[in-house]
């Protein structure tokens, strides 16, 4: 028996919390202050605390979660996905710790990571590639020049990194110019890294990817594979397995080309290699994702391939339990749970769960790192909850997934649920694949779905979850003991005709109670989060809709406008956490 910690939360630390205690090993937690009492924390076998509130503190803290680790006397990490799932700084010091890493190699991570020298890998195997320049860019008339041999549209990327964070898609020769100058921006912003390179961009694509797994040794097996073209800021919000409408050819080519990627640096472990799909048939490799991804159990559910008992076994040194590509069963649809609304542009809305009513029935799955009660933190990412639906074949799939959703609850922050049923029963979802259908694509929600939906009521802001520590003696043996803020005020305050509530209240309740009040001019917070950029000065003359600052919330950026013409007066500092219609900034 093994013990691992699992250097994550929320539903992925859950599923690996389960798939140890069905394999035999000892779970181990970490968690942030305000996730002391989550679901993942109090489901493992042992728990231990990350001193801190935001994730640079906590599940991003390498120190941190090292220290835990030998506390814990774990014998192996297994990083998730998020976080530093695909940070090779972060394999190389779990294993220079005597730890087994239950991922691919640093190497592997630094190689794969950098999306130039992965396409370099994928020009090498034979690998679909639509045209580019295969290394770092060093100036938009490189881009210029391109454009103008491969024709437009074109598409600038990060070489770091993923998300959509540093992409820019180029329409005019005109445009080259600002759009490099603003991907190195993002990359440096993003990712530490300015470095960009550019290829020939396929418009309306859909995104397919493949599962793989590796023995470390050179041998990689393609489980199945994935379309995930629902995405929403190049988020991804529905997957299924398999990818509906690839021909038989279409699909030994992906599958066989993702093998010879991963096996040229002797892949160990799960992995995802991702293409693009154009409606003329053209494939282009997109990049590879060194970790479990989210949608991994939709392949799980058509493959029967537990992947995360997979990653044990390889870690472990049994090697691999596949020979072969296994032929998938009936079709399966997963839904992402995210607590953004829909009618605000997916803005996230996090907040205190106060209902949670989860659907049935024949081939529902419910991965969930929350239960009734619970909150859905501002600082972490939006994604509580998954549903996962398989069925006979894709119709019978989706209605029962139409079904699911239909049955699924949520009373507290605002979900995805509804565009997520309106994806399903639109013609361009229900036909994907089908010859004549012009399905969905990577951009297909902002275009065509995103102006139907209404604005759901906001939650109630969220308490900030600091815990306040102590030290005690206990039996002669000083130790530390932490207790939440809001507890020890509620404490203190005993006889008082008012509670006394931490900021923000205690996170219970709907509706738009919290949030701050404004005056005209102020350029208010549209979401709860953190201050990281202002993007003009302090002074500046700016117009109504200038872009002024960005906010960071829940792992996903929100840019804010002005209200009106005038001079910016800067009102709060980078780093600030802020409330919903807090004022950051005036207009004069």
């Amino acid at each position: 028996m093994s013990r691992i910690l699992i250097a994550n939360r929320g539903e992925i630390a859950v599923r690996i919390i389960r798939a140890c205690a069905q394999h035999g090993h000892t779970s181990v937690a970490v968690y942030a202050d305000q996730d002391a009492d989550a679901m993942h924390a109090r489901l493992a076998d042992e728990s231990f605390a990350l001193p801190g509130t935001s994730a640079a503190d906590t599940y991003l803290n390498i120190d941190s979660i090292l220290a835990a680790a030998k506390s814990a006397g774990a014998d192996a990490i297994h990083p998730g996905y998020g976080f530093l799932s695909e940070n090779a700084d972060f394999a190389a010091a779990v294993e220079a710790a005597g730890l087994i890493w239950i991922g691919p190699k640093a190497e592997t991570i630094t190689a794969l990571g950098d999306k130039v020298t992965a396409r370099q890998l994928a020009q090498k195997v034979g690998a679909p590639l639509a045209p580019g320049i295969d290394r770092p860019l060093e100036n938009a008339a490189e881009v210029e020049s391109f454009a103008a041999e491969a024709g437009l549209p074109i598409i600038i990327k990060a070489a770091h990194g993923g998300g959509g964070r540093g992409m820019k898609i180029v329409h005019e020769l005109t445009e080259v110019a600002g759009a490099f100058e603003s991907a190195t921006r993002e990359a440096v912003e993003a990712f530490g890294r300015p470095e960009c390179f550019v290829e020939k961009y396929l418009e309306r694509p859909r995104h397919i990817e493949v599962q793989v797994v590796g023995d470390g040794q050179g041998r990689v097996v393609a489980v199945g594979d994935r379309d995930c073209s629902a995405q929403r800021r190049n988020q991804k919000l529905i997957e299924e397995a398999p990818a509906p409408g690839l021909t038989d050819a279409q699909r030994e080519h992906l599958h066989r080309s993702a093998e010879a990627i991963c096996a040229e640096v002797d892949y160990r472990g799960a992995g995802t290699v991702e293409f693009l799909l154009a409606a003329d048939g053209t494939m282009t490799f997109l990049e590879v994702n060194t970790r479990l991804q989210v949608e991994h159990p939709v392949t799980e559910v058509t493959s029967g391939v537990d992947l995360v008992a997979e990653q044990f076994r390889i870690a472990f040194g049994q090697g691999l339990s596949l020979e072969s590509t296994p032929r998938p069963v009936g079709h399966a649809i997963e839904l992402r749970i995210n607590a953004e609304d829909p009618g605000r542009g997916f803005l996230p809305t996090p907040g205190r769960i106060e209902v949670l009513d989860v659907p049935g029935g024949l081939g529902v799955r419910w991965d969930s790192g929350v239960r009734a009660g619970d909150t859905v933190q501002p600082a972490f990412d939006s994604l509580f909850a998954k549903l996962i639906v398989h069925g006979p074949d894709r119709g019978q799939a989706i209605a029962r997934t139409v079904t699911a959703a239909k049955e699924l609850n949520v009373e507290g922050p605002a979900t995805v649920v509804p565009c997520s049923l309106a994806i399903l029963r639109d013609e361009a979802f229900t036909g994907l694949g089908v010859a004549g259908v012009d399905g969905i694509h990577t951009q297909w929600i902002e275009a065509e779905l995103l102006p139907r939906f209404e604005t759901q009521e906001r939650p109630a802001p969220v308490a900030d979850g600091q815990m306040q520590r102590m030290s005690i003696e206990v039996d002669g043996k000083l130790t530390t003991i932490g207790l939440p803020a809001g507890l020890l005020a509620a404490l203190g305050s005993a006889g008082e005709t008012e509670p006394v509530t931490g900021p923000g209240g205690d996170g219970g309740g709907a509706g738009n109670s919290g949030v701050a009040s404004a005056s005209t001019g102020d350029v208010t917070a549209p979401v709860p989060g953190s201050l990281v950029d202002y993007l003009v000065d302090d002074g500046a003359q700016v117009a109504a809709g200038d872009e002024v600052a960005v906010l960071s919330a829940m792992k996903m950026e929100t840019r804010v406008e002005a209200p009106a013409d005038g001079t910016l007066r800067q009102m709060a500092a980078l780093g600030d956490v802020v409330t919903v219609g807090q004022a950051i900034a005036r207009v004069d």
